[in-house]
């Protein structure tokens, strides 16, 4: 274990504070140098700190919310983007906490200065302290145990986050426990793929009272455990996993929230409609909006709407697929709409009738939802609940994600519902509208509905994807 492992909390917590430290400390100049002496009663000693500290936790919140704070943790980029959006939106709220105390709109251009310093210390910031985490935490050594089923996609995951993780081993799980465990204690953590319970359960219990670190691909019965209640009407431990639908009382809240929400954000973004409406009509003269027959809660098939992105004829053939990184169907404005999931805006429309909810599982089509059964009936345990504009999957997850992990992404919602966490991903989402990553498509040729391809293929990845990426001998030559 790296000797400096046991100061990574204090590093992450001290780098935290630093820059809030500053972000804080220069909104408490801006307030009381500039906006308080102008106002038309301005505030003493205590109101001043009370200001202070509605900024100050109202920055915090964010930062937590989008990761604004996780050194180490995310990429570079990409703490750098939820920093950004978490200060604008403190500075803004902050902003318009002035207008209500002064009953007038001020000149903004302070508090546009005030972000843009903000900008240049999180850059500053971000650099600093990445670089001093790569230099006392180096990435962790790794060996993978994997199974019949190939661990290419997990694999192709983490070796894209060569600042956190190296993987520089690979055993099969037939080599048996001892062997297993003389070379487990090489490494800096061990990755178990999806081998059988057995010989996980075995792996984990060594691994655990060797004080080695464990990272495990969970299966489906694992997040039923995992979000089960504890029983203690025994002397012997008990877990309930539970299998009613969410309560009367959070189903009430959850449409009450979907209508009051929905028809706010419907009234708001009107022009929006108004102005892609044109521009899509403009373009090859076609219909604005396309509708497809998709699943909601208990199979129940609905008619999503959103804006047309394609062109008209793009599935002429009457066969269901997946759009591509390079797909010609494409419109060119269709481009913006999906890279900002502004293409979706329409189903707001779901909402209101009710077809849909804000938050719950992404809606899929019947035709695709019925190969993905063929290899994996589990899929079809995502339709517990209504499907969603946005949800834990379309936060967490990509446009390419694997319908596997998609399914465990949207188990983890559905076995953890409550409303503060539909309120958390709807905060959550602004964040990955603009994240590229989180709309990129499949690659060309890979599993669509009706294709060749199996979607054990999809759903477990291809061998010669992770070997043209880091090379077939890279990958072998510490397989034991």
């Amino acid at each position: 274990m790296n000797k400096n492992e046991q100061y990574k909390r204090l590093v992450k917590s001290g780098a935290a504070a630093a820059i809030l430290t500053v972000e804080v400390s220069l909104y408490w100049l801006l307030w009381t140098r500039y906006y308080n002496p102008i106002i038309e009663m301005p505030f003493w000693r205590r109101g001043n700190w009370l200001i202070l500290s509605i900024y100050a936790a109202s920055l915090f919140f964010f930062l937590n919310t989008y990761g604004g704070l996780k050194i180490g943790v995310l990429r570079r980029g990409n703490i750098i983007f939820s920093h950004i959006l978490s200060l604008c939106i403190a500075n803004v709220m902050a902003y318009l906490q002035l207008a209500l105390i002064d009953k007038r709109f001020h000149n903004p251009s302070a508090f546009l200065l005030l972000t843009l310093a903000d900008i240049l210390a999180i850059v500053i910031w971000v650099y600093l302290f990445q670089y001093l985490y790569g230099l006392l935490f180096p990435p962790r050594q790794l060996i993978v145990i994997y199974g019949e089923r190939p661990v290419f996609k997990i694999m192709e995951k983490i070796t894209s986050r060569d600042d956190k993780y190296i993987i520089a081993g690979a055993i099969h799980v037939n080599k048996g426990i001892d062997k297993i465990m003389e070379e487990v204690v090489r490494f800096g953590g061990v990755i178990i793929g999806d081998i059988p319970s057995h010989d996980r359960n075995l792996i984990l219990k060594r691994c655990y009272d060797l004080s080695i670190r464990v990272y495990t691909v969970p299966k489906i019965s694992d997040l039923l455990i995992r979000s089960s209640g504890e029983l203690n009407l025994f002397d012997t431990p008990l877990l309930l996993s539970r299998t009613d639908d969410i309560m009367v009382e959070q189903m009430f809240l959850k449409r009450l929230l979907d209508l009051v929400l929905g028809g706010f954000l419907l009234l708001l973004t009107m022009p929006l409609f108004l102005i892609f409406g044109i521009i899509i009509k403009l373009t090859d003269g076609g219909s604005v909006f396309y509708t497809q027959k998709c699943l909601t809660k208990d199979g129940k098939v609905f008619d999503i709407i959103k804006f047309r992105t394609m062109q008209s004829d793009a599935e002429k053939d009457g066969v269901a697929r997946l759009s591509g990184k390079r797909d010609r169907r494409i419109t060119p404005v269709g481009k913006f709409l999906r890279a900002v999931r502004l293409d979706e805006l329409p189903q707001l429309f779901n909402i209101i009738a009710g077809d849909m909810s804000l938050v719950g599982p992404r809606p899929e089509r019947p035709e695709i939802a019925r190969e993905y059964e063929k290899e994996m009936p589990e899929f079809r345990l995502r339709l517990k609940m209504k499907a969603g504009l946005t949800g834990y999957a379309q936060v967490h997850g990509k446009y390419n994600t694997t319908p596997y992990d998609k399914l465990k992404l949207d188990l983890t919602y559905i076995r953890n519902y409550s409303i503060w966490r539909d309120l958390k991903l709807i905060l959550m989402t602004p964040k990955v509208l603009f994240m590229r990553e989180a709309t990129e498509g499949i690659e060309e040729g890979e599993f669509h509905a009706m294709s060749g391809m199996t979607l054990r293929e999809e759903v477990y990845g291809r061998a010669q994807n992770l070997e043209e990426r880091i090379g077939h001998d890279d990958y072998h030559k510490n397989a034991v």
